[in-house]
């Protein structure tokens, strides 16, 4: 008899049980469209998990909020914004969408996040050039946060807010302070593969209220106070359905939960393959706290990755090399950037090990066991 064993994802959705409840509750009182009670009450669990007098606006994803951030801080045509390039596209796309031009700026080698060095080298230098950057966009990667401390005293002392994209850090602290409270403006994502997921959306933090007023407009469409339609600014259709927020609603029941779990893959996979010499983790800084949304590891070269990654490819189990860095996208090709090598160095040998919170041990076994059986070959 042929038998066949399960597919083992990157990172797939994990329902709790709770967000049937509340999306039966939207379709029962014809609450389908945008807005609505579960577009408040996931607002408000938002807020209150993050708990430091931030305002929440739940947009249809985390490229959207982005998209807002920069339009809320008057970033438009001809404006540079400095974006960390070891991230996904989403991070640096909405600064084109303005017509604004991205630089890209390389990572250090504690957390692969956003180098401060570099990036005081890059504000030097474009100050130097006559054009001083609008915004600064630093992100969270693989839940691992950023040094909020040092990026922050960078761009204070010149001026500059930082957009801090937390879309894969929800859940995550940096000296006891909940990541998505840590910039000027902040993004959560709530796409399939993230801690918690609505199947797909995001939300925009804010400090004040006045911002969320106006980021809100602008993902309504803009429309003016007026019993016809006006509209004195382009606007975007940008807000997240009562459906799909009551998705969020169930899942953040049980975000705590999910963490634990998926730092509980971190520790198995650490504690199975941390002697391996071919192998490196990412260990958490002190002060810091991540989600461990995915394990990433680095290898000692491109041919041990992909030897592991083609392994477990052929036993039907995803990985995914690290986020090829922005500045060595086609896309990007002629954009400024400041580096170092380090990002490119993580792409050739970095990995990213199956990590979905809803993970067996009998998974987490048979990926471990092919692992080891691969640098042991």
């Amino acid at each position: 008899m042929i038998t066949t064993q399960r597919k083992i994802w990157l990172s797939s959705p994990h329902m709790g049980g709770q967000e049937q409840k509340y999306v039966e509750e939207a379709f029962s009182t014809n609450w389908v469209a945008t807005l609505g009670p579960n577009v408040d009450g996931f607002e408000a669990s938002i807020t209150s998990y993050l708990k430091e007098g931030v305002h929440v606006a739940a947009v249809s994803s985390g490229t959207s909020a982005i998209h807002l951030a920069l339009i809320v801080l008057g970033v438009g045509k001809g404006d540079d914004v400095l974006c960390q390039s070891l991230t996904f596209s989403a991070s640096a796309n909405p600064i084109v969408y303005q017509g604004a031009n991205p630089i890209f700026i390389d990572s250090e080698e504690q957390t692969w996040n956003l180098s401060p060095e570099l990036l005081e080298n890059a504000i030097v230098d474009r100050i130097k050039n006559h054009k001083k950057p609008k915004a600064i966009v630093a992100v969270h990667l693989y839940g691992m946060p950023y040094d909020a401390l040092a990026i922050n005293q960078v761009a204070r002392k010149y001026d500059i807010p930082v957009i801090e994209d937390s879309a894969e850090a929800l859940g995550s602290e940096y000296l006891g302070i909940k990541c998505g409270t840590l910039g000027d403006l902040s993004i959560l994502s709530f796409n399939g593969n993230k801690i918690i997921t609505t199947s797909g959306g995001g939300a925009l933090i804010t400090k004040t209220k006045a911002q969320k007023d106006a980021a809100v407009k602008l993902a309504t469409q803009s429309r003016d106070q007026a019993v016809h339609y006006q509209h004195s600014q382009i606007g975007y259709n940008y807000r997240m359905s009562n459906v799909v927020a009551g998705i969020g609603r169930g899942q953040m029941e049980v975000l705590e939960d999910r963490v634990q779990q998926r730092r509980a893959n971190y520790n198995y996979y650490f504690e199975q393959l941390g002697d391996f010499q071919e192998l490196n983790f990412l260990s958490e800084p002190e002060g810091v706290y991540s989600n461990r949304w995915l394990t990433a590891i680095r290898t000692d070269s491109y041919q041990t990755r992909e030897r592991i990654r083609l392994a477990l490819a052929k036993e039907d189990i995803e990985s995914r090399p690290l986020w090829k860095p922005m500045h060595m996208q086609p896309v990007f090709k002629d954009c400024k950037a400041y580096v170092n090598g380090f990002s490119e160095s993580l792409f050739d040998t970095g990995l990213c090990l199956p990590s979905g919170s809803n993970l067996s041990e009998e998974e987490l076994e048979r990926t471990t066991n092919l692992i080891k059986n691969t640098l042991l070959r």
